[in-house]
């Protein structure tokens, strides 16, 4: 079940463990899309707009543990690669106390401060209440967010890209009937779409634990292996932690657009949602071909072939490049009816002004490539403290198009600034990966 990535073609191994990682990822965002379109359909556009206002939020605090999962199984990989088992386990081992540590305290910090972040955000008066019933849920489900993450970040690691895709595909059917009986059966309103949401990542989780009982003894860990270890747990975090701030770094940015968003009142907020949660869909893919990064980078590393990684990058861009002119097209033809899941199709202004935002964004597809595939590369490499500065760029431009540009210019700033921010870590990114890798290259060594 293994997939060792230190040898052979690097676009065919990086295109075979993308592509279930791209299923996965898709069905991840599909019953996320399923929450927004039953809230949108049967909730009306105010629920939309509340459970659109808590995107940039939930970014911040879940964008976090999902980084620190990765990062996490960057030196599981890295021992992969290097073939020392021992010191897997015992890395695998530390990582389960870390996790449960960071789910305990991520819970009660989101859940108590939950209502004044929404406040001090300007959420609009007539729909904070369903924003906060709904992201309150979220928060409380950090664990289970942990849960499944780190286990699929692990198999990941290992080369095994396909088991946590079936289980999420699995789960996310049975989203689909849990938001339905929630929402439209007891009904909970959009609080329902959230305890949906964390009931499916719950037994995403539990059917992953199972499975690496089952079938995965590398990951077996003895009571030797879960003995805290200060070498490890500063290794783990030393990768885990940069991850996780990256992404929240870059969510700052998006809580200043947010505000300034959430200013143009309900209607803006409303489009921005049904825009966001199609794009989010359809990029999701760059996600995945990130993590395939990560790995193949944490494994050619460990194993020493840093020739390896520059023939993995090009491959990589290649599929990006290929996928995001794909994924232009079919937005550009048939954007207009997708947006119509979320919002009535007699709701012009909001479709109209969604299908701008939209189609600004996705003509800037390809950076947001190479965004993923240079700094997930760099992290895997062994580099996280240099890629969090990525995302330094991408707050500095959301947060001053926030600031002064959507103040001064209005709607059509907001579209734009996105693509400023992939630009701006672009910009930091390429040099970056060329600089490591020639220094790599010099010295032999990470």
């Amino acid at each position: 079940m293994t997939k060792d990535m230190t040898h052979g073609s690097p676009f065919g191994l990086i295109l075979r463990f993308t592509v279930p990682l791209i299923f996965g990822n898709l069905f991840q965002q599909f019953y996320s899309m399923v929450d927004t379109i039953i809230v949108g359909r049967f909730l009306g556009k105010e629920a939309l707009a509340a459970v659109g206002s808590t995107g940039s939020l939930n970014f911040l605090i879940i964008g976090f543990c999902l980084g620190l999962c990765s990062g996490f199984a960057i030196p599981v990989s890295q021992q992969f690669g290097a073939k020392n088992f021992d010191a897997l386990r015992r890395y695998v081992g530390n990582i389960v106390w870390l996790t449960i540590g960071a789910s305990v305290l991520f819970t009660i910090i989101t859940v108590v401060l939950c209502r004044p972040m929404l406040e001090w955000m300007n959420t609009p008066s007539d729909i904070i209440d369903g924003a906060y019933w709904y992201i309150v849920v979220i928060f409380a489900g950090i664990p289970t967010t942990f849960l499944y993450n780190i286990q699929a970040a692990l198999l990941r690691a290992l080369g095994d890209s396909r088991t946590p895709v079936i289980f999420l595909i699995i789960a996310s059917f049975l989203n689909i009937g849990f938001d339905l009986f929630l929402v439209l059966v007891i009904p909970m309103g959009v609080m329902g779409a959230a305890v949906a949401t964390v009931l499916a990542q719950l037994l995403s989780g539990a059917a992953c634990f199972i499975f690496i009982v089952k079938k995965f003894p590398l990951l077996h860990i003895s009571r030797h292996d879960l003995k805290l270890d200060k070498d490890y747990v500063m290794g783990l975090c030393s990768v885990g932690v940069p991850m996780g701030l990256q992404s929240s770094i870059t969510a700052i940015g998006s809580i200043l657009l947010q505000v300034s968003v959430n200013g143009l009142g309900s209607l803006a907020v409303a489009s921005v949602t049904a825009a966001n949660r199609l794009n989010t869909f359809f990029s999701c893919a760059f996600d995945a071909m990130g993590i395939s990064m990560s790995t193949y980078g944490g494994q050619n590393i460990g194993a020493r072939k840093i020739d390896r990684l520059s023939p993995g990058l090009r491959a990589g861009m290649i599929i990006g490049s290929t996928y995001s002119i794909l994924s232009l097209g079919v937005l550009y033809f048939f954007g207009k009816p997708l947006l119509t899941l979320f919002v009535d199709g007699g709701e012009l202004e909001i479709i109209n002004d969604a299908y701008l935002f939209m189609m600004i964004c996705c003509c800037f597809f390809i950076p947001l490539a190479a965004v993923n595939i240079f700094r997930l590369m760099i992290q895997g490499m062994g580099y996280s403290k240099i890629a969090i500065f990525a995302g330094v760029c991408e707050m500095v431009a959301r947060g001053l198009t926030g600031l002064f540009l959507v103040p001064a210019f209005g709607y059509i700033a907001a579209c734009f600034a996105s693509p400023i921010a992939w630009v701006m870590a672009d910009m930091f990114l390429i040099p970056a990966y060329f600089y490591i890798y020639h220094h790599l290259k010099k010295w032999g060594t990470t």
